[in-house]
C-alpha cells in the first residue's frame, strides 16, 4: 500500500473470507470514527486529526525585589501552611495559560527563525483558579502573589518528643516569597511551543567570589551536581547588569567544606519493610518545613549595603541549610561566630515552573474524549496517565509500543545535535482493556506467514503491491518477492488488493500468525509448558507460618492456571519441590493413594530421581496434590535446619523440563542467603562503605559468574524462573536476581515478611503472577526501514546474538526498550518503520508469532522533533541507561552523564528553535516542559542517590524492577500520584484532582493518598475532624489510629466506601499489589513517607525541583555560551 493513499474504510471484519478459516470475530472497526477526519499520509503540516493541540504558552517571569523582611521560620505555624493549600483547593494549580482551542499551526519546514523576531509580550492574566474573582490585571495578580508565604527554612522549635531532635538555634536567612510566575502565551505563528521561566541575568557574570551558597552539603551529597551561584535569578532584574561593577567582598563565616547530613534513618523507601529501623537523629535536617511545630521566627538581619545587585541572583529560597551553617549542626550548636548577614534571597514561586499535574490533566482534557486512531503516520498518543480507546488502523497501539519521538532527523548529525535517543518501548503481549480487540490469529497453513525474501520481514500494511498483485515490494528492504498463489489477489484503482479489509496483516498494526514446524526447536510442536513449585521449608520459612501459607493458597490456586481462550482447562501440568539444604521431590500421580517423597542430598550434582509422576495435570491429581499441601507443613514444622541451597533448585527445575521435553516456569519462594556448601553457594559481602566510591558498582554486579551460565542454559530450554523472597537480612538480590532477570522472571521481595501484615500483598502478587498471560521460549526481533537499526536493548532477557532478543518466558507486564541509530540517512517522504516480532509458545502449547508495526515521521527541521518526542517514554529509556550505568561506571558518573545529556537537548532547542530571547530566560519546548522534573527524580531515586536507610539488596532489587517497567510504571514510580482523600465526592465514581508532591500542599486538616505503584501511602495530618477519622479507620481519636493496618478497615459509611474503592481502583491499575502503609504526621514513618515527596529536597541530598530547575539552567547556559 503506498502511504501517501487514503485509508478508506472497507466492511466490517465479521464476513468470513472463502478459503479462510477460524476468523469469525464481531465486526471490526474499518469504520470511519465520527468526528474524525479520513486518515490520510500526506502532509504533516496541520494539527493532528481528532484532537485540538493546545496553545502553548511562552514568556517570562518577573519576581519584584524581596523585602528584607523574613516570614514566620516555616516551623512556626505558618499562617500560610492553610492558604497556600486552600488557595488551591481543589488541586487546580494551574500552570501557564489553558489550553485554547485554536489548533497548533506548525510553521513551514525551510523557514528560519529570525534574530529579533522575539514575540511581542501579551499581557494575559495567568490561570490560578482562585474561588474568588481573579486579579483584574498582572499587576494585582503580583500584589496578590506578593502575599503569600511559600517555603522557608528549618524549624527552630524543638520537634515532637518522641523523635529524638537535637534542639537548633534559630535560623536565619528565610525571606517571603514573592515571585510571582505567569506565562505570556506564544502566538501560533510565532514558530514553535515553548515554557519559558525566565531569568533575568547576563549570561557572562560569573558567581561571586568566595560567596558561600545556600547548599553547602550540596557538592558531598550529590555527586557531580554543582549547586546553582547566586547568579542566576528570576525575572528581568529592576537592576542593571553587573558587568564591570566591583563584586561585593566575600561573606564572612566558616568555610564548609563537605559537611554531611546525618539524615534520620527511615524504613525501606520504595520497597518497604515491615518494621522500620529506630528512628534517631543526629541534629535537626534543614528541610521542607514541618508543620506543627511553634517556635519564634528567626532573627532578622538588615540588608547589607552593596547586596542589592544580588537581587539579580541566588535564584529562589534554596530549601537547604540557610547561608554559612552546615548541612547538619556537628556536636555542640555554632553559638561561637555570628554568620555574616545572608542576602535576602529571592524564592522562585513553585506555582510558576512547569507543573506535572497541569499537564496531565490538560491531555485528559483535551484527549481523553475522542478514541486514538492509529491510520496516521508519526501520530503522538496521549499520555499513559489519559485514559483512551484505541483504534488500530494500521499502526500498532501504544500500549504495546510508545517512542522517545514520533518525528525522528533524517540524519545521524541532526540526531547527534539534538542528542535525543531515539528509543521504542515495545510491550509484545500488553494486555488490554476489555473494549479492545485482542489481536486477531492468522492461519496460513502450512505454508506459513509471507515474508521479504531477502530481509524476512512479515506481511504488513505497509508492503507495496505491484505487477496487478502477481509482487509486492518490501517496505523494510525495497527486495521485490513473488506473491505465493494461494495469497495472490487483485488489486484495486488505487493499486489495493481487493481483500485490504479481510486482512488483519494487510489492515492493522497488530495481528498473529500461527507459526508452521519450522519455527519450532528441533523442528517438532512443543509440548503445553510446566508449572514447578519450589519451597524453601528451612527454619526461617516455617516459623514465620510462610510454608503453611503457600500450601494452603496452592490448594485453591491450581484451579486459576492460564488458559487459552475457550478451553475446559489448562494445558499446564504442576510438579513440587521442597527444599533446605537438599531437596525433595514428589510424586504426584493420580493413581497413587499418597504422595510419595524423595530425597536427593548430592547437591553438588542434581538430577530428578523420577520422571513419571513429578509434572501432573492438576485434575487427575487433584487428591494426591492436596494431601501433600496438607503434609508438608506438618512434615517439617520441627525443622531446625537454617541453611539453604539455592542454585541446585534451579538447576532441578531445570532438570525436569529437560526430561519432560517442554518449557515452563520454576516459582520459587526463598528466605535465606545460600550459604549451605553447594554450587552458587555465596557470602555476605554488603559493604555500604562503598557507596559514593569507584567500587561502588561491585554491590550491583553478581558476586559469581556461575548464576549467568545457569541462566544461558534455563533460556536454551525456556525454563523461566520467578523468585518471591522473604529477607529478614541481606541476601544478596543482586546474585539471586541473575536468573530470573535473564529468564523474563519476576522478583518479588517482602523484607521482614510477617504473617498478619504481608499475607494479603504476597498472595495478591502470587495469585496474579500464577494466572497471568505468558509466553515461552520467546524470541524477539526489531526489524527497520532503510536507514537506523536497533542498536542497544533494556530488559529482562538473554542475549547471545547483536540482534535476538531471547526470553525463556514473557509475561503481559514485562517491556523491552529498544534503542535505534542511523547507519544511512532517511527521507522526509517515506519516513520510518518499525516491526517488532515475537516467536513465542502459548500456554496451551501453540507456537505463534505476534507481530506489531509503526511508522514514524522524518524531519529535516529540529523544531520538528521536539514538537513530537515524549517526556515519559523518554525518561523510561534515560532511567534504565542510568540504571544500566552503575553496572560498569561510578554512580557519579553516571547522574553527571544524565545532567549533561539532558542540558544538551534543552540547550540545542534553545539555540535552533526557540526565538531569540534574552540569556536569563529558561525556554523548555511544550512537549518536553517537564524533562527538568522527571529527571530530577530519577537522580534522586534510591539506585543513584540512596539515602541512609536503603538497603544494597533495595537497590539492586529496584534497579532490576525499573528495568522492565512500561512507560506508566515507571511515570509513577519516579512521580508518584498524589490525591486528597478528603476532597473525593463521594457521589462519584470520579478520583479527586491529584495535587503535586510537594510538602506545602499538604494541609493538617486533611488525609491524602500517595501511590508509586509499589506502596500506598495514607497521610493523616494532625488536625483532621474526629468524624473523618471516626469513619474512616474506625478509632475516635487521632492518637489511636494504627500504623499496624495492612487495609483499611470495612465500615459502612460513604467515605469509607470511597476511599477503599478508590484503593481497589488502583491497586488494579499496577502490575504488583502495592503495600499499604498508614502514616500520621509527626510520626516517625513521615520520614519515608516525605521521600515519596519529590518536588521537595530529599534528606538523601537530593535538590528540589526548584533547585535543581535553576541547575540545568546554568548548565544549558553553560553549554550555549
Amino acid at each position: 500500500m503506498s502511504v501517501n493513499q487514503q485509508a478508506h474504510t472497507g466492511p466490517p471484519y465479521g464476513q468470513p473470507q472463502p478459503g479462510y478459516q477460524g476468523y469469525q470475530q464481531p465486526a471490526y472497526g474499518g469504520q470511519s470514527l465520527p468526528g474524525v477526519p479520513q486518515a490520510q499520509y500526506g502532509a504533516y503540516n496541520g494539527p493532528v486529526p481528532g484532537y485540538q493541540q493546545p496553545v502553548p504558552p511562552q514568556g517570562s517571569l518577573r519576581a519584584p525585589p524581596t523585602s528584607g523582611a523574613p516570614p514566620p521560620a516555616s516551623g512556626a505555624s505558618h499562617p500560610s501552611g492553610h492558604l497556600a493549600y486552600s488557595q488551591f483547593e481543589h488541586g487546580d494549580v494551574q500552570n501557564g495559560i489553558p489550553a485554547s482551542a485554536a489548533p497548533m499551526q506548525r510553521p513551514p519546514a525551510s523557514q528560519p527563525f529570525l534574530p529579533g523576531s522575539a514575540p511581542t509580550p501579551v499581557s494575559q492574566i495567568p490561570t490560578f483558579q482562585q474561588y474568588g474573582a481573579p486579579p483584574a490585571s498582572v499587576q494585582q495578580l503580583r500584589n496578590h502573589m506578593a502575599g503569600m508565604t511559600i517555603g522557608g527554612t528549618a524549624a527552630s522549635a524543638p520537634p515532637p518528643a518522641g523523635l529524638g531532635y537535637a534542639s537548633v538555634p534559630p535560623v536565619s536567612g528565610s525571606f517571603s516569597a514573592t515571585g510571582s510566575g505567569l506565562y505570556t502565551p506564544y502566538s501560533a505563528s510565532q514558530g514553535p511551543p515553548l515554557t519559558s521561566v525566565s531569568q533575568g541575568l547576563p549570561l557572562a557574570q560569573p558567581p561571586f567570589p568566595g560567596q558561600t551558597i545556600s547548599t553547602q552539603h550540596l557538592p558531598t551529597q550529590v555527586p557531580g551536581f554543582t549547586p546553582p551561584p547566586p547568579s542566576t535569578g528570576v525575572g528581568p532584574s529592576s537592576y542593571p547588569p553587573t558587568t564591570g561593577a566591583p563584586r561585593p567582598p566575600a561573606m564572612p563565616g566558616p568555610p564548609l567544606p563537605g559537611q554531611t547530613v546525618a539524615g534520620p534513618p527511615s524504613s525501606q523507601p520504595n520497597h518497604v519493610s515491615s518494621p522500620p529501623p529506630p528512628s534517631t537523629m543526629a541534629g535537626l535536617h534543614p528541610g521542607p518545613p514541618m508543620s506543627g511545630l511553634h517556635g519564634p521566627p528567626p532573627p532578622t538581619h538588615p540588608p547589607q549595603p552593596g547586596y542589592q545587585m544580588q537581587q539579580n541572583g541566588s535564584f529562589g529560597q534554596m530549601r537547604g541549610p540557610p547561608p554559612n551553617y552546615g548541612g547538619a549542626y556537628p556536636g555542640a550548636p555554632n553559638y561561637g561566630s555570628p554568620p555574616g548577614p545572608p542576602p535576602p534571597p529571592k524564592r522562585l514561586d513553585p506555582d510558576s515552573i512547569p507543573s506535572p499535574i497541569q499537564v496531565i490533566e490538560d491531555d485528559r482534557n483535551n484527549r481523553g474524549s475522542e478514541p486514538f486512531v492509529t491510520g496516521v503516520r508519526g501520530q503522538v498518543p496521549p499520555l499513559v496517565t489519559t485514559n483512551f480507546l484505541v483504534k488500530d488502523q494500521g499502526n500498532a497501539s501504544p500500549r504495546y509500543i510508545r517512542c522517545t519521538s514520533y518525528n525522528i532527523p533524517c540524519t545521524s548529525d541532526m540526531a547527534k545535535q539534538s542528542q535525543v535517543p531515539l528509543a521504542a518501548v515495545i510491550k509484545p503481549l500488553a494486555a488490554l482493556p476489555p473494549e479492545e480487540t485482542v489481536p486477531y490469529l492468522v492461519d496460513h497453513g502450512e505454508s506459513g506467514p509471507v515474508r521479504c525474501n531477502r530481509c524476512k520481514a512479515y506481511m504488513c500494511p505497509f508492503m507495496q503491491f505491484i505487477e496487478g498483485g502477481r509482487r509486492f515490494q518490501c517496505c523494510f528492504c525495497s527486495c521485490v518477492t513473488e506473491v505465493p498463489p494461494h495469497y495472490f489477489q487483485h488489486l484495486d484503482h488505487t493499486g489495493k488488493r481487493v481483500d485490504f479489509y479481510d486482512r488483519p496483516e494487510l489492515s492493522l498494526g497488530s495481528y498473529e500468525f500461527l507459526a508452521t514446524v519450522d519455527y519450532c526447536k528441533n523442528n517438532k510442536f512443543p509440548s503445553p509448558p510446566a508449572f514447578i513449585f519450589m519451597i524453601d521449608v528451612s527454619y526461617n520459612a516455617v516459623k514465620s507460618g510462610l510454608v503453611r501459607l503457600i500450601c494452603e493458597e496452592l490448594k485453591s490456586l491450581l484451579d486459576y492456571l492460564p488458559r487459552e481462550g475457550n478451553m475446559e482447562e489448562s494445558a499446564i501440568r504442576v510438579g513440587f519441590v521442597t527444599y533446605n539444604k537438599v531437596l525433595h521431590f514428589y510424586n504426584v500421580k493420580s493413581s497413587l493413594a499418597q504422595p510419595q517423597m524423595m530425597v536427593v542430598s548430592d547437591v553438588a550434582d542434581m538430577f530428578v530421581p523420577l520422571l513419571d509422576g513429578f509434572l501432573v495435570n492438576v485434575n487427575e491429581s487433584r487428591t494426591v496434590i492436596a494431601s501433600l499441601l496438607d503434609q508438608i507443613p506438618e512434615m517439617f514444622a520441627d525443622t531446625r535446619e537454617t541453611e539453604t541451597v539455592f542454585a541446585p533448585v534451579i538447576q532441578a527445575g531445570l532438570e525436569a523440563l529437560k526430561a519432560a521435553e517442554c518449557a515452563g516456569k520454576l516459582f520459587i519462594f526463598h528466605t535465606s542467603l545460600p550459604i549451605a556448601e553447594a554450587p552458587g553457594k555465596l557470602k555476605n559481602r554488603d559493604d555500604r562503605k562503598l557507596i559514593n566510591t569507584d567500587k561502588e558498582k561491585t554491590l550491583f554486579q553478581p558476586q559469581t559468574s556461575f548464576y549467568n551460565n545457569l541462566a544461558k542454559d534455563c533460556v536454551a530450554q525456556g525454563c523461566c524462573v520467578d523468585l518471591f523472597l522473604f529477607p529478614n537480612q541481606y541476601l544478596d538480590v543482586a546474585t539471586l536476581g541473575v536468573v530470573p532477570y535473564q529468564t523474563g522472571g519476576s522478583i518479588f521481595k517482602y523484607a521482614y515478611f510477617q504473617l498478619e501484615t504481608d499475607q494479603y500483598r504476597f498472595l495478591n502478587d502470587l495469585r496474579r503472577d500464577v494466572q497471568k498471560e505468558v509466553g515461552f521460549d520467546a524470541v524477539m526481533r526489531v526489524r527497520t526501514s532503510t536507514g537506523i537499526r536497533a542498536t542497544d536493548f533494556f530488559g529482562a532477557f538473554y542475549m547471545s546474538n547483536t540482534t535476538d532478543v531471547e526470553m525463556a518466558g514473557l509475561d503481559c507486564d514485562k517491556t523491552i526498550t529498544v534503542e535505534f541509530k542511523h547507519d544511512d540517512k532517511l527521507s522526509e517522504d517515506s519516513g520510518a518503520l518499525l516491526q517488532c516480532a515475537l516467536l513465542y509458545t502459548s500456554c496451551a502449547g501453540q507456537r505463534r508469532l505476534r507481530i506489531h508495526n509503526l511508522s514514524l515521521n522524518c524531519c529535516t527541521q529540529l523544531a520538528d522533533l521536539y514538537r513530537n518526542c515524549e517526556t515519559d517514554t523518554l525518561i523510561n529509556y534515560l532511567a534504565k541507561y542510568a540504571y544500566r550505568g552503575v553496572l560498569s561506571s561510578p554512580v557519579k558518573t553516571v547522574r553527571d552523564a544524565l545532567i549533561n545529556q539532558c542540558a544538551q537537548i534543552l540547550a540545542c532547542y534553545r539555540k535552533n528553535c526557540a526565538s531569540p530571547s534574552s540569556a536569563g530566560q529558561l525556554i523548555l519546548p511544550e512537549c518536553m516542559k517537564l524533562l527538568p522534573v522527571y529527571l530530577n527524580c530519577v537522580l534522586k531515586s534510591d539506585v543513584l542517590q540512596p539515602g541512609p536507610e536503603v538497603t544494597t539488596d533495595d537497590r539492586a532489587y529496584v534497579r532490576q524492577l525499573v528495568t522492565s517497567m512500561d512507560v506508566a510504571e515507571t511515570n509513577v514510580f519516579f512521580y508518584p500520584r498524589l490525591l486528597p482523600l478528603t476532597k473525593a465526592d463521594v457521589d462519584s465514581d470520579s478520583l479527586p484532582a491529584a495535587i503535586r508532591n510537594s510538602e506545602e500542599r499538604l494541609s493538617k486538616g486533611d488525609i491524602y493518598l500517595l501511590e508509586n505503584g509499589l506502596n500506598i501511602f495514607v497521610w493523616v495530618g494532625v488536625n483532621v475532624q474526629q468524624g473523618l477519622i471516626q469513619n474512616l479507620f474506625g478509632v475516635s481519636s487521632f492518637s489511636q489510629i494504627s500504623n499496624a493496618l495492612s487495609t483499611l478497615p470495612v465500615l459502612e459509611n460513604p467515605f469509607s466506601k470511597k476511599v477503599r474503592s478508590i484503593v481497589d481502583m488502583l491497586q488494579g491499575q499496577r502490575s504488583r499489589y502495592m503495600k499499604l502503609i498508614i502514616v500520621k504526621q509527626e510520626d516517625k514513618l513521615e520520614m519515608l513517607f516525605k521521600h515519596f515527596l519529590v518536588e521537595d529536597k530529599s534528606l538523601s541530598g537530593g535538590a528540589s525541583y526548584v533547585d535543581f530547575l535553576c541547575h540545568m539552567h546554568k548548565e544549558i547556559r553553560q553549554l550555549l555560551s
